[in-house]
């Protein structure tokens, strides 16, 4: 074992007899993932009694024997960890829940290598993450447009990093986010139901496509007030896609204000957006509720919209 490393005694019981090695320590070893298990298998880092390597994670498992699991430390992350100021909703032991300011990049990129909430989060978490995958890293399982604020969990944990995945990829986060749109809606509230992919005209935006074509994607809508030459709206997210409310809202014909890709007319909010320098899209991730994925307990969370929307809000509520 390397310095750091951590040895784990795996004893099956009649539980776990016939199933595959892989899913059997998955069941013993709750805090880590299957995904992580099996790499550790095919890495030799499991070793039958004897001190043999167990190198085929399908192989089936008595009841009784017995399996020595050795868990590498964690390996430093690319990104680098800064010391850069957080709005921290929650945090346990096994994640953290943060209030994102808008301007703020989720992961560094071509472009953006430093300052994002990664580098941030790895700066608050410094020695506190397991390793997602062997990597000490805070596991990202959704992001936030740059220019949108708002609500986001993270990981600290590979178990955790599985759970909330999970839910994520079964639409059973609940997502809530409030917008100020151009215009007001035809009706009070409604569901759109696309299909959402690359646009063919500008491969940087992405555009309601024909069913089959990109991903499915479902937003339930209200206004919540009517405002001058706009309206509050809230949005509740069914899937969560690239831009997903900013393209659903403007193809209802009532793109978010302040939207520099898909905001195609603002006219009469030119003015009063370059009077207050509001340069972003306005939207803000104000509810984001989920099971937490170790102690099953339901979480909930909520974020008033940020100063730059309310004072935006402010004026349009004339």
């Amino acid at each position: 074992m390397g310095q750091g490393d951590t040895n784990i005694d795996a004893r099956m019981t009649d539980a776990q007899s016939g199933m595959r090695l892989d899913r059997a320590l998955a069941d013993l070893l709750p805090d880590i993932s299957r995904e992580r298990i099996k790499a550790l298998i095919l890495g030799g880092h499991v070793l039958v009694k004897g001190g043999r390597a167990a190198t085929n994670p399908s192989m089936k498992v008595a009841a009784d024997s017995h399996f020595a699991v050795d868990i590498p430390a964690p390996r430093p992350a690319d990104a680098q960890p800064e010391d850069i100021p957080l709005v921290i909703v929650h945090e346990d032991d096994h994640l953290i829940v943060v209030d994102k300011a808008a301007g703020m990049v989720v992961h560094p990129a071509a472009g953006n290598l430093d300052g994002t909430l990664v580098n941030a989060l790895l700066g608050h978490c410094r020695g506190k993450l397991s390793g997602i995958g062997g990597v000490a890293r805070p596991g990202i399982v959704h992001r936030i447009d740059k220019d949108t604020s708002g609500l986001m969990v993270v990981a600290k944990t590979d178990h955790a990093h599985e759970g909330l995945a999970r839910q994520f990829k079964d639409h059973s986060i609940r997502r809530v986010y409030k917008a100020l749109v151009n215009g007001l809606p035809a009706t009070a509230k409604g569901t759109v139901d696309t299909w959402i992919g690359r646009s063919d005209a500008d491969r940087k935006k992405m555009a309601v496509q024909r069913e089959g074509r990109g991903k499915h994607a479902v937003t339930h809508y209200k206004v919540v007030q009517k405002l001058h030459g706009s309206a509050l709206v809230e949005c509740r997210l069914e899937t969560g896609r690239t831009h997903q409310v900013r393209v659903h809202m403007a193809h209802l014909g009532h793109p978010l204000l302040g939207d520099p890709v898909y905001a195609r007319s603002q006219s009469r909010h030119r003015e009063l957006l370059q009077q207050l320098g509001f340069e972003r899209q306005a939207l803000h991730a104000a509810r984001l509720g989920f099971i937490h994925p170790v102690d099953g307990s339901d979480l909930i969370f909520d974020s008033p919209m940020p100063r730059d929307m309310q004072e935006l809000f402010s004026h349009l509520n004339v």
